[in-house]
């Protein structure tokens, strides 16, 4: 009996799956990271230009699962974005790599919230969404005066948030959001357009404005976040923009900002990170070489110049590769460099304005019903996601 029982444990240890999280280390390669593996470079070399830049994305501390089976590696799991993930499988002892999205569900919120002790405190007693919170107070506290508060004061917020695996997951994105104090309210609203704040009448808010930061050829590669290829069948993704341009063209920085980076990056070669205010930063990858007496925590100027065109790193030609980052997040930056105005002006204007009235039309609805029955409706919604799922399937919660 003894032999069978230990006959069954060493089966079932023999034929067990293990999966490990890790958090990526601080600048490690990806060539070098499948070294580490023992997982053949090839599977890198044989990637498309775009993806090998996509495999400089990774950032340092970011988590990934490893999944092992008998002691094999079966597959690796490695965001880059919150959309987007690198997986790499292992099909008969030979291991493949592929992008593929990152499976998540969402829901649009309105929130009215009675004011007790702070925005912060407020939002999370009433979400326990503290990256909510964040967002809010990130994005808000220069614009309205918490100090002059006053308790039963109502703050307004329409979002959307990602859910993963029964948790908050991602960025919120803020909508619109405002307060409402003594029969007046201060709101203001997310441009569709250019994803900038303004206020009702379409004045900006965001002081932020980035420029177009090489004389270029032409756009060899633009930003794209996951668009599955009908004829490739696979999905490709971009995190910036790529501009051709003659090897030694002057770069120059996009806005304002402190040099928080300056060295080699992996596929991106010689590379510029600056950071800006409003959590925004901007990457400029394949320099053939830097600008003299810039360094590491050097503040620089709009139109400044930081470094030359080049083909450092992955690169199949001369160009600069522009990434843009809000809190973290690459957005397009023709989104903002393209559209971002002082003031909104004609079509875009008038789009802006029937924007505002449908937000506003939110928060009247939202605040006539805010009943028990509206609380409990905010409970309900938000103790879903108190499930503490372990697994690692691709089970998501379905949010109503």
């Amino acid at each position: 009996m003894k032999i069978i029982l230990a006959f069954i444990i060493l089966c079932t240890i023999a034929f067990s799956k293990e999966i490990k999280t890790q958090k990526w280390q601080d600048g490690i390669s990806f060539i070098s990271f499948l070294g580490q593996q023992s997982i053949s470079k090839d599977i890198y070399f044989n990637l498309t230009k775009e993806d090998k830049e996509l495999c400089s994305e990774i950032k340092a501390g970011q988590k990934y699962k490893i999944s092992y089976k008998n002691g094999i590696i079966e597959d690796i799991l490695i965001p880059i974005s919150e959309d987007m993930q690198i997986y790499i499988y292992n099909i008969n002892t030979e291991y493949k790599i592929k992008l593929i999205p990152i499976k998540y569900t969402k829901f649009t919120d309105v929130l009215v919230i009675d004011i007790e002790t702070s925005p912060y405190n407020d939002i999370v007693h009433f979400t326990h969404n503290k990256k909510l919170a964040n967002e809010f107070v990130r994005n808000f506290n220069k614009l309205f005066n918490f100090k002059a508060l006053h308790k039963r004061d109502k703050l307004v917020i329409k979002y959307i948030q990602k859910v993963k695996l029964g948790n908050y997951y991602g960025t919120p994105n803020i909508l619109a959001a405002g307060i409402i104090f003594k029969n007046n309210k201060k709101v203001i609203y997310k441009n569709p357009k250019d994803e900038r704040y303004y206020d009702k009448n379409g004045k900006s808010l965001s002081s932020m404005f980035f420029k177009v930061p090489v004389r270029y050829k032409r756009i060899s590669s633009k930003f794209t976040y996951k668009r599955f290829h009908p004829i490739l069948h696979r999905y490709i993704a971009h995190l910036g923009i790529d501009y051709a341009a003659p090897r030694g063209t002057i770069i120059k920085a996009a806005g304002d900002g402190r040099i928080v980076f300056r060295g080699r990056k992996g596929g991106y070669g010689n590379t510029i990170v600056i950071k800006h205010k409003g959590g925004y930063k901007t990457l400029y990858g394949h320099q053939s070489k830097f600008y003299p007496r810039l360094k590491r925590g050097s503040f620089v100027r709009q139109g400044q110049k930081i470094g030359y065109i080049g083909t450092s790193g992955r690169s199949t030609g001369p160009h600069l590769h522009f990434g843009l980052y809000k809190n973290g997040k690459a957005i397009n930056p023709n989104s903002v460099i393209t559209y971002a105005k002082d003031v909104l002006t004609g079509k875009t204007k008038r789009n802006f304005i029937n924007f505002v009235k449908e937000i506003d039309n939110d928060f009247k609805t939202t605040i006539a019903n805010k009943t028990m029955p509206y609380d409990l409706k905010h409970k309900e919604l938000y103790s879903k996601l108190d499930l503490n799922i372990t697994s690692n399937s691709d089970y998501v919660i379905r949010i109503p």
